[in-house]
């Protein structure tokens, strides 16, 4: 019944409220926990009650328990930068615990940039892809540009795999709706084929995808406006509304948006399989359109039978090797952007019917296989069933030397610009990184891509040879972790699919 007065008693309240939380909803966010322990801190050490190596020790009691998601670093309500002695002793928790946490550095223009140098010698070290690293400027300016007042925009903290909100004031439905630019796409071709008074053309096939991918998101805006309405009679946010303003006071729910039960409403909408239908587009633009190597309808027909006639497979692997989303300078490329535009204009262009803010952003979390699994074959060369590419990133071997300056380039051209993030997962290999130079390149790339316009990465350390063991036979290696998606992982406990999607990015990127 008493606040927390000492620094372990801090750290035991914040896990005492995760673990309520985890267990009523599955939902985990420690927000910015160097902010929240700095005043216990300051005061302990400053009394010589507080050693560095207590304190770490009850920050790893704290980690072990749970995997919540938690930010280091980054702005006050002011612009000034919040790194201190915690962000370190946070960081050096981690890195002694050695297991999947969900740890953001912010890396920004204000940000100290020691931060993002001992975070890129833990993970290089650690090869558990932790930290991740978000680019703290681009999402705070993006956020703004809602009509948020930029020292609230600050204010936002790292709350979920790609998502932050503003602890206590915003309520979110990020990472939970997903557009997969898929069915639009082959909605809109089987729509042209059919059409008997139209000749097939790349701008026919544009128009209709632009309507039915429109059509999409459309629907999930009325879908989000329904879980509002009705959220806080199914399945309330009890737990929630005990640290948010507003829904003990106004007798609301954070969920009832109608009632208004918190401050700010910013509902995602999250676009994904843009690699594959960016470069399906330029297949047909290339193969189909200017070489003519086949018609529209024998391309229709290799589709309809998943590339599985007498010369299916020559015709897929024609339609496959092209140059790809993330080559750099390519019209895969520049679909890639027509598309991030269009999506980002659709969800923005109005609320929802009810008038609640949407935010764009391009992520498949681990959706890439279910989505994958309901969409048929695409002019990528993509099988029937396989898995849809991987968020903002392009296609495993986009590039045969996978340079990874070329695929921060793309994505970080890709971006929605609203707040929300799409991130760039990349693979390097521990030969690259290890020595000093290996540590500055490595800080300088993840700088540049933020620059550049970047949002978040998640990065993975990894050794090819032993992922490649734990994929056969993961008892092998059961410690190994790996960074998933927003989310790192022991490699031991990921379904066989699972396991290989992320052999095929390593095989790439390595």
């Amino acid at each position: 019944t008493e606040p927390p007065k000492t620094f372990r008693e801090a750290c035991q309240w914040i896990l005492w409220y995760d673990m309520a939380a985890r267990m009523y909803n599955g939902s985990g966010s420690l927000g910015r926990l160097d902010v929240l322990l700095t005043p216990y801190y300051e005061r302990e050490a400053a009394d010589g009650t507080l050693s560095d190596e207590e304190a770490t020790f009850h920050i790893a009691c704290l980690l072990v328990r749970d995997t919540a998601y938690l930010q280091i670093g980054g702005p006050d309500a002011e612009g000034k930068d919040v790194t201190n002695r915690v962000s370190f002793l946070v960081l050096e928790a981690s890195h002694q615990l050695k297991i999947p946490v969900n740890v953001g550095v912010c890396v920004g223009d204000e940000t100290d940039p020691e931060l993002l140098r001992r975070s890129v010698e833990i993970i290089v070290e650690d090869k558990q892809g932790v930290p991740k690293f978000l680019g703290i400027d681009r999402t705070t300016e993006g956020f703004a540009r809602n009509d948020i007042p930029l020292e609230v925009a600050r204010l936002r903290a790292y709350s979920g795999c790609h998502w932050s909100a503003i602890p206590g004031r915003e309520y979110t439905m990020n990472d939970c709706v997903k557009v997969s630019f898929g069915p639009p796409f082959d909605i809109a071709l089987r729509e042209m084929m059919a059409d008997e008074n139209v000749e097939p053309s790349t701008e026919g096939l544009w128009s209709r995808f632009e309507k039915h991918l429109g059509i999409a998101v459309q629907g999930m805006k009325e879908s989000i406006d329904f879980g509002l309405k009705h959220m806080h009679e199914i399945f309330p946010e009890l737990v929630l509304d005990l640290l948010c303003y507003g829904p003990i006071e106004k007798g609301a729910d954070a969920s009832d948006a109608y009632r208004g039960g918190v401050e700010y409403y910013n509902l995602c909408i999250d676009g994904c399989a843009l690699a594959t239908i960016a470069d399906s587009f330029a297949a047909i633009e290339q193969r189909v359109v200017e070489e003519k190597r086949l018609s529209w309808e024998e391309l229709l027909g290799y589709l309809d039978s998943d590339w599985d006639t007498e010369d299916g497979e020559l015709a897929r692997l024609m339609m496959k090797n092209i140059d790809r989303y993330g080559y750099g300078g390519t019209r895969a490329d520049e679909y890639a952007g027509r598309i991030s535009e269009l999506f980002t204009q659709q969800v923005k262009g109005s609320p929802t019917p009810a008038g609640f803010n949407c935010l764009p952003g391009i992520f498949s979390w681990a959706n890439t296989i279910p989505l994958g699994k309901s969409l048929g074959a695409t002019p990528n060369g993509r099988h029937a069933g396989d898995a849809i590419s991987h968020g903002a990133n392009p296609d495993p071997g986009f590039r045969t030397d996978g340079a990874p300056t070329a695929m921060a380039v793309a994505i970080a051209s890709v971006q929605s610009g609203y707040g929300n993030t799409a991130p760039m997962q990349i693979e390097m290999d521990p030969g690259v990184t290890t020595d000093e130079e290996g540590v500055e390149n490595t800080a300088n790339l993840i700088k540049t891509h933020f620059d550049l316009g970047g949002t978040q990465i998640n990065l993975n350390v990894m050794d090819k040879q032993k992922v490649l063991e734990a994929h056969e036979d993961p008892s092998k290696h059961p410690d190994l972790v790996v960074r998933v998606t927003g989310f790192s992982a022991y490699f031991a406990s990921l379904s066989k699919e699972f396991r290989q999607l992320v052999v095929d990015r390593i095989l790439s990127d390595n």
